[in-house]
């Protein structure tokens, strides 16, 4: 059976958190993929255990933004660095009005409103026809609740999130059309980031921390010159900053409940039907197309 290796992709302060050595470790740089370069990575060394981190949006600072992620490269990396699951930082603004700011969620499912993103690693294929219900690991969810609540932090186990293409934000019409649709959250970067993740078995989790209420819930003067123009105010900023800085135990906490997990859930075998008619094989990097793809004997 193969070991289990957590990897953790970090969200839109995970450069500042790398840049003030709150995360430090082992410099492992970037993967070159069939899909290009993925970000650099590291390897954390957390207590007992090492953890693979990677920054989706850049090491030096908010570089790339989300509908410019190699999402492809960076999973296809974890996966070629041997990662079984990943812990998946992000902060969204809140629709649902009861979340308060600074506050944990881990979703329980998602709304895919992308556009023009790469979503998946079968391109010409006949295969990855997936079913997406769960679609985030209940195994590796319950580990991330166990070490949230274990850290006595405020989280909430269950919430929609809506994925929009950005980089601009949403307007308050399209925040009341998902808030019909029953998202809790709205954010930029779990699609496809999940699909990806699940087409080649790996666990897949979310933990959430809430960073702005969505346009059109508050009445929010434009503040020219800050980040979101003004949709946050001075306590809300610190609730978000106190958020990011526990971020570090949080990963810690994670890889602690981490080592007890041995069970094997249905995102195991995702693959199995194709497998089990003979498309593809156990080496899952024949799995994976380009364009120009050829089947292979």
């Amino acid at each position: 059976m193969m070991k289990n290796q957590l990897a953790v992709i970090g969200g839109s302060q995970a450069y500042t958190l790398m840049k003030s050595g709150c995360l430090i470790g082992e410099a492992l740089g970037v993967v070159s993929t069939p899909f290009g370069d993925s970000q650099p990575v590291l390897r954390l060394t957390m207590g007992q255990s090492e953890v693979l981190f990677l920054s989706r949006h850049g090491v030096d600072g908010y570089s790339i933004a989300a509908p410019w992620v190699n999402y492809r490269a960076n999973i296809y990396a974890l996966k070629e660095l041997g990662a079984t699951h990943i812990v998946s930082w992000s902060g969204p603004g809140a629709i649902d009005r009861t979340l308060s700011i600074g506050q944990f969620v881990i979703p329980s499912d998602i709304i895919d409103e992308t556009k023009a993103r790469k979503g998946s690693f079968f391109e010409g294929a006949g295969w990855g026809f997936i079913r997406q219900n769960p679609v985030f690991c209940p195994t590796l969810t319950g580990v991330l609740e166990k070490a949230v609540v274990g850290l006595g932090l405020e989280c909430r186990d269950h919430g929609v999130y809506v994925c929009t293409e950005g980089p601009r934000l949403e307007t308050p019409a399209e925040i009341n059309k998902f808030d019909l649709y029953g998202a809790d959250l709205v954010g930029m970067t779990l699609c496809p980031e999940v699909f990806l993740a699940r087409e080649l078995e790996m666990h897949y989790a979310s933990l959430c921390y809430v960073t702005n209420y969505a346009e059109g819930l508050r009445r929010r003067e434009f503040n020219p010159g800050v980040l979101f123009e003004g949709l946050l105010d001075q306590d809300e900023v610190k609730a978000v900053d106190d958020a990011v800085s526990r971020f570090p135990d949080i990963i810690q906490a994670v890889a602690e409940q981490f080592k007890s997990v041995s069970q094997v859930c249905h995102c195991d075998m995702l693959m199995e039907r194709y497998r089990r008619r003979g498309d593809v094989g156990p080496d899952w990097h024949t799995w994976v197309t380009t364009p120009g793809f050829k089947k292979q004997n």
